[in-house]
């Protein structure tokens, strides 16, 4: 054992778990803004609650903090691509990308496995990330469709046994 110190040795520690990917995603001033990410968890049933750890510096965090609604997709077999795109630096994030913005201006991408219509309840400064704790308020699942899952930094796809 060594201390965690190295932050290339402890990204490498942290993709030894699978995880979902999920796509934050909503309208602002009129225009499709989101992200991609991995740290998603359940958290509540009653009230229905998730979380997503985001970046602090993420200047696309900014933005979304101050909407009215976030959509949660959880992306599906197939959002590779999708996935890279909404987390790039530059470029038109949803070029090519299906998606779909409710009346209350949360976004989901279209072929998703879940789609959360989320309120921000409170965000909880952690290190270099915030732990946005999301209460949903709406919910849409298609649970025949299978999720894209990422480990050791490449997506993968679940196997049945």
């Amino acid at each position: 054992m060594r201390p965690a110190t190295d932050h290339r040795e402890l990204r490498d520690a942290f993709g030894c778990f699978p995880s979902g990917v999920t796509a934050l995603c909503a309208m602002v001033g009129g225009v499709p803004v989101g992200m991609a990410a991995s740290s998603f968890t359940s958290v509540s049933l009653a009230p229905p609650l998730v979380s997503i750890c985001v970046q602090t510096s993420s200047e696309t965090w900014r933005k979304l903090n101050g909407v009215t609604r976030l959509g949660v997709s959880v992306l599906s077999v197939g959002h590779d691509a999708a996935c890279r795109q909404l987390a790039s630096k530059t470029g038109d994030r949803f070029a090519g990308i299906e998606w779909t913005a409710s009346e209350s201006g949360a976004v989901f991408i279209n072929g998703s496995a879940v789609w959360l219509e989320c309120l921000l309840d409170q965000c909880i400064p952690a290190g270099d990330h915030d732990i946005a704790l999301l209460q949903i308020e709406k919910l849409h699942v298609e649970p025949n469709v299978e999720p894209l899952v990422f480990h050791g930094s490449r997506f993968r796809q679940l196997v049945g046994v």
